[in-house]
């Protein structure tokens, strides 16, 4: 029987998993590519149809509206919803899911669009209902989150018997050519930095300022970067999932030109999320300021260098210490040959449709709403070598 699967958003990361999901047609049959712009999905798909020769169809939806995406669903017959926009879409997209019966991933949780917070807890709530439903919610199918959870649920089956701190290291070593530049979106990546710092240690989440926790760290086939410590969704599930967990800590790198045009921007208002009055018009800064940067799907073809993202555990195996470090290192140049894409959104990409396909495949199975490391991590961990990601594991 023919699967359909059905994905919504066309940005970066929803080109990766269209052209990743044509390329694993005998599992995910008929593509849907949906998005307010439908002329983005169209693009798309001409670029699949060239390289890969799989047809693929695209659609308009609203995906503040669940009643829109309700009958979209209902239209494509979709086995499977792969929510690739934005995370204040979560919920409504989710709720369609519901309704309809079908199973759900994502690759980022939920955020409200006036409150510069992200958090599970939304989304957690939905479980009885997906169960009710006898589908399956699967959260952060991405990289960070997302990857970086199956290389702890890894490290925990195979290398440890307690693990007892995790760093995230996430470095993005590419460089794109602009003075300033995001590597996804915008408004939710600047967001993110310029929030307050967290991280868990003895059973507590302790608050920093933006910024004030660096460490430099000598990521492989990169070099030495300087790794800020920030607050990331994935600890959030992580520290219930991960046995005799002590402290998790989340560090990305940042040059320092960034640092300096982010700070700037913020010191003037620029990062703002609430409405402000212009000229008799009320606009939301960060908004704005996403209409003068470069769209990140654009990045692709003059972003050169790599990306390295991994974890480094550390925790006791028969009794002994021991620390391992999981990383992955994937080239900006090869992803834009491979799907027109830069790295960024090619390492969120693939695991989205790796996700999907452990789902559609039936190795992963479970009514509920459930996050990635819950799960066995050996089958995600094979097809991301085979996928495109392949990673390594050092001893320390």
């Amino acid at each position: 029987m023919v699967k359909r699967t059905l994905i919504i958003g066309a940005g970066g990361v929803g080109n990766v998993v269209a052209f990743k999901c044509a390329m694993n047609s005998d599992t995910f049959g008929e593509i849907t590519l949906a998005s307010r712009t439908i002329s983005k999905c169209e693009e798309i798909a001409k670029n699949v149809k060239e390289k890969v020769g799989i047809t693929i169809g695209v659609a308009s939806v609203d995906a503040d509206d669940t009643n829109e995406v309700i009958k979209l669903i209902e239209k494509t017959k979709a086995d499977i919803v792969i929510n690739v926009a934005l995370p204040y879409q979560d919920l409504t997209i989710m709720d369609a899911c519901i309704a309809t019966k079908t199973h759900y991933l994502d690759t980022a949780n939920y955020e409200h669009p006036d409150t510069a917070k992200f958090e599970y807890k939304e989304q957690w709530a939905k479980d009885s209902a997906f169960r009710e439903a006898n589908a399956m919610a699967l959260l952060g199918s991405g990289f960070d989150p997302g990857a970086t959870n199956v290389f702890c649920a890894y490290a925990q089956k195979h290398y440890f018997d307690e693990i007892h701190t995790i760093d995230i290291l996430d470095c993005n070593a590419g460089d794109h050519g602009y003075p300033f530049a995001t590597n996804f979106n915008p408004e939710i990546n600047l967001r993110e930095v310029s929030a307050k710092g967290r991280y868990w240690e003895n059973g507590e989440w302790i608050e920093t300022k933006p910024m004030e926790i660096m460490q430099v760290w000598d990521y492989p086939e990169v070099g030495k970067r300087d790794s800020y410590l920030l607050y990331h969704e994935e600890m959030e599930s992580l520290v219930k999932h991960i046995k005799g967990l002590k402290r998790i800590r989340f560090f990305m790198t940042f040059s320092q030109s960034y640092l300096t045009h982010m700070r700037c921007l913020e010191n003037v208002g620029m990062l703002g999320i609430k409405e402000v009055e212009h000229k008799g018009m009320k606009i939301v800064p960060i908004e704005f300021l996403k209409t003068l940067l470069p769209d990140p799907a654009s990045l692709g073809p003059r972003t050169k260098g790599k990306t390295n993202i991994g974890i480094v555990a550390e925790g006791i195996k028969d009794g002994k210490k021991r620390k391992i470090y999981i990383y992955q290192v994937k080239d900006h140049e090869e992803c834009y040959a491979e799907v027109l894409s830069q790295g960024v959104s090619y390492t969120t990409g693939v695991p989205a449709m790796i996700g999907a396909k452990l789902i559609l495949d039936g190795v992963w199975s479970g009514a509920g709403v459930w996050n990635i490391e819950q799960f066995d991590p050996d089958p995600f961990m094979e097809l991301l070598n085979t996928q495109g990601l392949p990673w390594q594991v050092k001893e320390l």
